[in-house]
């Protein structure tokens, strides 16, 4: 391989890496991988000599960088509300939300849990009065819960939101979360929040 394929191969790794961030649901996702194909295509941009692409990329790197540094560096407000099953805009955000939450739990059946009995606990978390979260649970025994769903919006995956749920749901006296349900998009999230699991199912003391 010659160094002019190895230039090029790096030019289509930076274009390739941009146009993926934009199909990221993630803002912050999008900005982490933009800013890195943002940057390889500024080194191939000099490379090849084309300073004012080289520029662009540069501006981008460095606009990404400071909105992922105001991202982490502000603290978002949340609020925990508890909510009945049959609540008409918990049943609105549930359905608006519905294709995403079926992407990031595959093969959950909501209808089925909702209307055979199988939650008793629905929450609703809000970031500034907007819709960021929804957490429906199931009391197994006095101080546990299982968790059903703990979604949160595209824009609040930065497990802030999780945190936050956790904090609240111990001052709701629960004491141990489990969950048993997809894990194929959701096993960073749980790791990240403390999960371990114990003959196959996933468990969290608060």
């Amino acid at each position: 391989m010659n160094t002019q394929t190895i230039i090029e191969i790096v030019g289509y790794v930076g274009s390739a890496l941009v146009l993926v961030s934009f199909l990221m649901a993630s803002v912050f996702k999008l900005r982490i991988v933009n800013t890195i194909g943002s940057f390889i295509f500024m080194i191939y941009a000099l490379i090849i000599h084309s300073y004012p692409t080289a520029i662009m990329n540069f501006c981008l790197v460095i606009i990404n960088l400071r909105f992922l540094w105001k991202m982490r560096h502000t603290s978002k407000v949340y609020d925990l509300v508890k909510v009945e099953k049959n609540d008409l805009y918990l049943q609105y955000v549930l359905g608006r939300q519905y294709e995403d939450i079926k992407a990031c739990f595959p093969g959950i059946h909501l209808d089925s849990h909702l209307a055979e009995d199988k939650i008793d606990r629905c929450y609703l978390v809000t970031c500034e009065g907007a819709p960021a979260g929804v957490a429906l649970g199931k009391d197994k025994e006095p101080g546990v819960m299982e968790l059903v769903l703990d979604y949160s919006f595209p824009e609040y995956r930065d497990f802030s939101l999780g945190t936050f749920l956790m904090g609240k749901l111990k001052e709701e006296g629960i004491k141990k979360l489990t969950y048993s349900g997809p894990t194929e998009h959701h096993m960073a999230y749980l790791n990240k929040m403390g999960f371990s699991q114990v003959n196959g199912i996933y468990e969290k003391q608060l």
